[in-house]
């Protein structure tokens, strides 16, 4: 279920462009962790350092003459020299950098376009073609320092088995993205129909049959879409809802964690009644046959249908991924909560942060141009520094708060407003954007501004906000955390091939059985026992030893 790059980077510039959340923090408030301490600059020092950049570059952006690019030189005493990429085949390029032996000082990426695997990680490290940064960052990053400490994902997700911390991965604790398996519901339907929104399982299928016979869009044709998905990463599977209804489903590894002792749910005689489940809703055509197989394109042609909105429900980690945004459609779908089933109400949770790395100094670089690196990643650490290369300039990008703003969480205090580029304007190429998006926990993303109407585009933010809150806590006490394991080099290339074998054999058998071409009376012994042949116990073995080591010490 993996998408491209390019359909990625379309998915989050819309993402980027009604989220009105995304922007900066007065550089005097000191509230945020990391705010205070920054290094100081070093102009005026000799010669300016210079450091050979590899960079993802966007068409929106020229990184040579970006004003933020400038003001880092000014401030650490660098010269760059970039080496920029576009964002489709960015993997490819950076591969190729680092096979030919012509590769850079520092590579800076961002990290849902292509960024360093801990697998990368750990064959660049014993090549010593990455340096590792601990030293560094002791003794010039002290803000750097004081989020490895207080963020204990954070520090699992940058130090590699041998204790060592060879790169950078941002910290960025999207609010809404922690629970990415949300379900939104046509609302408008259910008042036209009136219903009320379903709490159980029962009711849900209820409210769907509902929507396929009673012509709620009222144009006198079967039309209707009871419930759509589609096959990328962002919350939009249909299974994985439902099943938390009998089992936990974390959508990415199947895999549990019970008193510290790693298990795999998708044996379980609770995760075959999930499918029986979601199979009745399937066999009564109320979901989608593309749902299983559509990408996200499909899946918005259905929720932007321009001759009548046909579409009652859509799974997804925010509704602009099925409909466009600011449109009549966008504004009729709201949040199901959790829905309970015979074994609870969870919902799934996936830490935000990714593991990997998108801030790596190389054995190319020298000892200045690595303290200058350091010092400027160790910026965007502090409340100022993320802000300017984050967001851009203030009053251009940015404002600070006013009387009447409303940060998204409204416990918090504002700090700060975007400023829309308006229409037809050149971009500022004023910032790093995602570059730079290196130090934004939680608290400093709920003091974002937002518009208070929730179903207008400047209000999005608010929107998810409020949604998340319907999902947060309801997670299992113990999820296992595989955002942050990291394996033994020693059987890395074992694990990676059983995690890949056994995640595509449940995917495929969970569709087989849902669709019917698999029996779950009949076949479901055997799938267990494919499920057994396939290693299951040598990888619970090695997850186990990881998730020890990482977190059991």
């Amino acid at each position: 279920m993996k998408k491209t790059v390019s359909t990625l980077w379309i998915m989050l510039l819309t993402i980027s462009l009604v989220l009105t959340a995304c922007t900066s923090p007065t550089a005097s408030d000191t509230s945020t962790p990391g705010a205070t301490g920054a290094a100081k600059p070093v102009e005026g020092t000799g010669a300016p350092v210079p450091i050979k950049i590899f960079a993802q570059q966007d068409a929106n952006v020229d990184l040579a003459t970006n004003s933020f690019s400038k003001l880092a030189e000014q401030k650490f005493n660098i010269k760059f020299s970039w080496q920029t990429v576009p964002f489709d085949g960015a993997a490819e390029k950076r591969q190729i950098s680092l096979a030919s032996g012509d590769y850079p000082d520092l590579y800076m990426l961002i990290p849902w376009v292509d960024k360093f695997s801990q697998t990368d990680i750990l064959r660049y490290s014993q090549q010593g073609v990455i340096l590792p940064l601990d030293d560094l960052i002791k003794q010039y990053a002290p803000n750097v320092q004081k989020a490895l400490d207080k963020y204990p994902y954070f520090k699992a997700m940058n130090t590699a088995p041998d204790g060592k911390i060879y790169g950078l991965t941002q910290l960025v604790e999207c609010y809404h993205c922690s629970y990415p398996n949300k379900m939104w519901i046509n609302s408008s339907w259910l008042k036209k129909l009136n219903l009320t929104m379903p709490k159980t399982l029962d009711e849900y299928k209820q409210v769907l049959e509902a929507f396929k016979t009673k012509d709620p869009n009222g144009n006198g044709k079967a039309d209707e879409v009871p419930l759509s998905g589609s096959i990328e990463d962002y919350g939009v599977h249909i299974i994985p809802y439902f099943m938390n209804g009998f089992i936990y489903d974390d959508d990415r590894t199947y895999l549990l964690l019970n008193n510290g002792k790693v298990d795999v749910a998708a044996n379980k005689d609770e995760w075959k009644q999930g499918l029986q489940f979601v199979k009745s809703m399937y066999d009564a055509g109320l979901i989608d046959k593309g749902a299983f197989t559509q990408n996200a394109t499909a899946y918005k042609k259905i929720g932007d249908n321009a001759d009548a909105q046909i579409l009652g429900a859509g799974a997804a980690m925010h509704p602009y991924i099925f409909v466009t945004g600011g449109s009549d459609n966008s504004k009729t779908y709201d949040p199901v909560p959790p829905l309970t089933g015979p074994n609870g109400a969870f919902a799934t949770y996936n830490y935000p942060s990714d593991p990997g790395a998108t801030f790596v100094l190389t054995n190319k670089a020298s000892k200045e141009a690595q303290i200058a690196a350091i010092k400027l990643v160790d910026y965007m650490f502090t409340q100022e520094g993320q802000i300017r290369g984050h967001f851009g300039e203030e009053g251009k990008d940015w404002r600070k708060p006013k009387d009447g703003d409303s940060p998204v969480e409204k416990s918090a205090t504002p700090l700060l407003a975007t400023i829309p580029t308006p229409t037809g304007e050149t971009p500022h190429n004023s910032s790093w954007g995602a570059m730079a998006q290196y130090f934004q926990p939680k608290e400093f993303r709920d003091s974002w501004v937002a518009a208070t109407d929730i179903y207008d585009t400047t209000g999005y933010e608010r929107r998810l906000q409020e949604a998340t809150h319907l999902y947060d806590g309801k997670q299992p006490k113990d999820v296992f955390p595989h955002w942050a394991i990291w394996i033994d080099p020693s059987t890395a290339d074992e694990a990676a091939m059983l995690k890949t074998n056994i995640k595509n054999y449940i995917d495929q058998n969970s569709l087989q059985f849902v669709t019917g071409s698999k029996d779950l009376n009949k076949d479901w012994d055997a799938y267990v026992a494919g499920l057994n042949k396939l290693n299951l116990k040598r990888y619970t073995e090695i997850m186990q030893q990881s998730y020890d080591k990482s977190f059991k010490k």
